[in-house]
């Protein structure tokens, strides 16, 4: 399968999930939902390291974007809730610096880990636990500890006094002051409250029916009640005033979203081809050889070898590597312990050959006979190692430059967010994001390639940043977390298309991928200045 339709599956799970969490805590709470969907992701992530079809490996890594989908459209508000208005946008934006950390986090890993791939074991033929499972594991533990983490967080006090727990915000607020006062040295400081809004009515005939049902009744009408009321909920973010908000709010998301996520995938395998194509230069092409009773116990690497005669020679303790044999024969030969990595026999006779503890099997032989050969005790299971994918380093490696290139960005958004604005930073950085994609025609080696993608992700952290801040003020409290999650589901949307589409453009051709990237980061840009200023409002 390919892999970015792979990585699509995972956010059609956290497109599905932001959608669901987002309105789900705005019915029972910030902290509850945050709590139940990074178990959820922490579960199935623990488990997908474990099970071995492909399939189930896909299904449980899309419920665990189902789980992980919520955090982004909980925790902005969540967080938002407990802020004061004149430091709101730079904490928020210190906020968005965790996913910076967790990106170098995941990139470090997988370069330290992933590449090892001795780090395995395996039980028979049909249990294999390889090092990329390893890291699968440890991607998830943050997961473990943000719950623990949680546990001792309490509920939001705006989302109490939304419900009408009047009682349970008071004593949050408290808590909240007295810490603070002793932070600051003033313990004798008492916590007053002037003003305390309405308690909301409860729907009592919803509790009496509750109630009055059997357990399985019970259940089925409070998912029933639950789902109806995270529509309802949703649907009121297209009421006016907020209408505008939500479309203008959709676009940005899917635009920045689009642009972000289709060069993530562009970048790397662009990347990859020019090494393939510095590769492929240095091949060596044999032609008309014939060996005799001859031992090849070295590597043979990026060779091609065509209408080779190959008469009792042995092959023992050795690596293919990039070797290609065209219209050759072999005959009598004796293959043992032999591994290949991008080796192929194409159009060949194999003649009473004998293959013991090698991984050359019939996908390896295309277009070929075998005749009479025996091939006894295949090796299973991954045989790359570390020295043999030399792209697997670099792969890991510019994730990680092109995580650490963000840092410089993070921290600029984070101390002028509440001094030059919101939008300004917004428009700006997705503009100028845009305008950077232009460089990329200049892209002709490595080198350039990862400094072009260091300078966009440098660029565009900013407009993340301030997304974040923009989407969590805009929408009132009762509809807040619904909000964020339609407008995050719209970022998921927009990253399976930009895998999709940007992947399917690797190696084809540079204008399109830079020409639509530009494009949308800068129309994006140009509507996101349209929205309104939330630097000076109140949470509503």
């Amino acid at each position: 399968m390919d892999p970015h339709r792979a990585g699509s599956i995972v956010y059609l799970g956290m497109m599905v999930g932001a959608f669901f969490w987002g309105g789900l805590s705005d019915k029972v709470g910030r902290r509850q939902c945050l709590l139940v969907c990074m178990s959820v992701n922490g579960f199935f992530a623990f488990l997908s390291s474990f099970v071995q079809g492909y399939s189930t490996f896909l299904f449980c890594r899309m419920l665990s974007g189902f789980g992980i989908g919520g955090a982004v459209p909980i925790v902005f508000p969540y967080f938002a809730e407990f802020l004061a208005r004149e430091k709101r946008g730079e904490h928020l934006s210190w906020l968005c610096m965790f996913w910076m950390i967790g990106g170098i986090y995941a990139s470090a890993m997988a370069w330290a880990i992933i590449p090892h791939y001795g780090w395995s074991f395996s039980m028979g033929s049909a249990y294999q636990f390889h090092s990329w499972r390893v890291f699968v594991v440890v991607c998830a533990l943050p997961c473990v500890c943000a719950v623990v983490a949680l546990t001792f967080m309490p509920e939001s006090p705006r989302y109490y006094l939304e419900m009408g727990k009047h009682d349970e915000a008071w004593m949050v607020l408290k808590q909240i002051h007295d810490t603070n006062m002793r932070a600051r040295g003033e313990p004798e400081k008492v916590f007053t409250v002037n003003r305390i809004k309405i308690p909301k009515q409860l729907d009592e005939l919803v509790e009496m029916q509750s109630e009055s049902a059997n357990p399985a009744a019970k259940a089925f009408f409070r998912i029933r009640n639950e789902l109806r009321g995270i529509w309802l909920t949703f649907l009121k973010c297209w009421d006016y005033p907020v209408k505008d908000n939500t479309v203008k709010l959709a676009i940005v998301w899917f635009s920045l979203s689009f642009g972000y996520y289709g060069l993530s995938v562009w970048f790397p395998d662009v990347i990859k081809h020019l090494q393939a194509d510095e590769y492929a230069s240095h091949v060596k092409n044999h032609r008309n050889e014939r060996i005799e009773d001859f031992t090849f116990n070295f590597t043979l690497e990026n060779q091609v070898h065509s209408n080779g005669l190959f008469i009792n020679d042995r092959f023992v303790s050795m690596k293919f590597k990039s070797v290609t044999f065209k219209d050759s024969t072999f005959q009598n030969c004796y293959f043992e312990d032999v591994t290949s990595l991008g080796s192929y026999f194409k159009n060949c006779t194999i003649i009473d050959t004998f293959f013991y503890n090698t991984d050359i099997d019939d996908s390896k032989f295309i277009g070929s006979s075998v005749i009479n050969s025996t091939f006894a005790h295949n090796k299973t299971g991954c045989q790359i190692t570390f020295d043999d994918d030399y792209s697997a380093y670099w792969v890991y490696f510019i994730n990680f430059l092109g995580t650490l290139a963000v840092l410089p960005g993070n921290i600029v958004s984070a101390l002028l967010m509440d001094k030059v604005g919101r939008l300004s930073m917004l428009g700006g950085s997705m503009v100028l994001s845009g305008i950077s994609c232009f460089f990329l025609w200049f892209g002709t080696s490595e080198s350039m390639m990862i400094a072009m993608l260091c300078l966009y992700n440098g660029l565009s952290i900013s407009a993340w940043n301030s997304l974040d801040v923009v989407t969590a003020e805009l929408y009132p409290t009762d509809r807040r977390g619904t909000g964020f999650g339609f407008c995050n589901a719209m970022c998921k949307l927009a990253a399976v298309l930009g895998n999709l589409i940007f992947g399917s453009l690797v190696g084809i051709t540079k204008a399109i991928p830079i020409l639509l990237a530009s494009s949308v980061l800068v129309c994006g840009g140009l509507v996101g200045l349209r929205l309104p200023d939330t630097r000076a409002n109140v949470l509503m």
